[in-house]
């Protein structure tokens, strides 16, 4: 957008924040910087201050043997030397006094003699003959030293001010970066709330962890959306199921009511089946919800898996024979830790799912193994099969293949199926071929045997 700002308060907070990092790591950069500078030069400068020393000293020895003595020196080498050096200088004799007027030079510039001093003996013929007192200014370096001094300020500044400078131009694009993929997160957020649940993340992920946050908000999105369309197909579906029932025993008990239809027992019958089938509509809602929150109200102990597919096979026997389709089974021991009640449900349910789209004369095999470290439940029939485009739904609440056509069912069972296994641990997966069948394999961790009572 043109009216976008560049940084927003988040760029903002996070452009200062990096700022104040990287200033801050400037300046202790710059001030250990300098502080090294200053004590190289200091050391540089001391070294400098003793080889004048030994040189005046030179001077003023060779000025007192070519004259004999200190009446007729002449010292105007050693002053010389003393003045390049920016020192005053004091030469005296052996008894302490000074040997000549005008033997103290002031400094160039005019700065204060009030620096460091030294004293070094003038010695000819191996014979002390006097001293030599030079005290160097404090605030007058030598002029190459002085130079380089303001040289390295003059350069560590303006390094300091270009990183500054380059720090906060990163600092901004770096923010802009960051806070660009948040800031349209929230504003994607605040579309969906608003009730437009079509709008999504584009090409503004960001790098790294920002990307696979927009990524992942696409994908909740998209499951938000897939939801919403549940949910609304639920109440489609539940609205058409339950208007069929209505509409029969409202006209039904109008009838009674009027005096037009008399209590007979077909017309009871017909109205209890109605009923009947508007109890199933609401188990079918309460299953549900109950298996997806069967992961704390499970109660769980050494099960043997096998034996609850034996009953759960047992049970539905008599369905399977009256439907003309057999029934086999494979059952090995294998123990679990679950709740007896719900493990009996996911197999019921994949049994149930079975008988719908099987047709007369097939075959339905279940198998229980155990199978390195897991048990291994299978349920396998020659029914109708599942479309390879449909196999990712068949576990999503109140959906239902395009195969199901009249089949009775509210498209909940496999959903309970998934939502029990999840709470158990396990997983469940399916694999069909469209006219060959369909094979539902559920996993689940393995525990111990049950514990013996003495």
């Amino acid at each position: 957008m043109a009216d976008r700002p560049l940084l927003g308060p988040l760029g903002a907070r996070l452009a200062l924040a990096f700022l104040a990092v990287a200033i801050g790591a400037i300046g202790l950069l710059t001030g250990l910087t300098l502080a090294a500078a200053r004590g190289d030069v200091s050391t540089l400068v001391h070294e400098q201050q003793q080889g004048t020393v030994g040189a005046v000293t030179h001077a003023s020895a060779t000025a007192y043997a070519e004259a004999g003595g200190w009446a007729g020196a002449n010292l105007s080498g050693p002053q010389a030397l003393a003045a390049e050096a920016g020192a005053s200088l004091n030469v005296l004799d052996a008894a302490g006094r000074s040997v000549a007027a005008g033997s103290t030079t002031r400094p160039p510039g005019g700065g204060s003699a009030q620096g460091p001093s030294y004293t070094s003996g003038v010695v000819v013929g191996g014979t002390r003959v006097g001293t030599v007192v030079l005290r160097f200014s404090e605030t007058n370096l030598p002029g190459p030293d002085r130079r380089l001094r303001d040289a390295l300020v003059r350069t560590v500044a303006a390094a300091a001010g270009l990183a500054a400078l380059l720090a906060l131009a990163v600092a901004v694009l770096v923010s802009r970066r960051i806070s660009r993929p948040v800031v349209a997160l929230t504003r994607v957020a605040r579309a969906m709330e608003t009730g437009d649940r079509d709008v999504r993340v584009a090409g503004e992920g960001g790098p790294g962890e920002l990307s696979e946050l927009a990524q992942a908000f696409n994908e909740m999105a998209d499951a938000l959306a897939r939801e919403d369309a549940l949910r609304r197909a639920l109440v489609a579906d539940v609205a058409h199921e339950l208007r069929t029932p209505i509409t029969i025993l409202r006209a039904s008990t109008e009838a009674l009511v009027d005096g037009v239809s008399q209590p007979e027992a077909s017309l009871l019958s017909s109205l209890h089946e109605e009923v009947l089938r508007l109890g199933r509509m609401v188990e079918d809602l309460e299953t549900l919800a109950s298996a997806e929150a069967a992961g704390l109200r499970l109660e769980r102990r050494p099960v043997d898996l096998a034996e609850v597919a034996g009953q759960a096979v047992g049970g539905l026997r008599h369905p399977f024979e009256a439907a003309d389709i057999q029934v086999t089974t494979q059952l090995t021991k294998a123990m679990v830790a679950g709740d007896t009640g719900r493990l009996a449900q996911v197999v019921t349910n994949l049994l149930t799912n079975a008988l719908k789209f099987t047709p007369a004369e097939g075959q339905v095999t279940v198998v229980v193994a155990p199978d390195d470290g897991t048990a291994r439940l299978e349920v396998a029939d020659s029914g109708v099969g599942i479309p390879a485009e449909e196999l990712d739904h068949v576990f999503e609440r109140f959906w239902r293949s395009s195969r199901a056509g009249q089949t009775a069912g509210s498209g909940i069972g496999l959903a309970v199926v998934a939502e029990l296994v999840r709470a158990h641990g396990g997983s469940v997966e399916v694999s069909s071929r469209l006219g060959a069948g369909a094979r539902f394999v559920v996993t689940l961790p393995r525990s111990g045997p049950p514990p013996v009572n003495h």
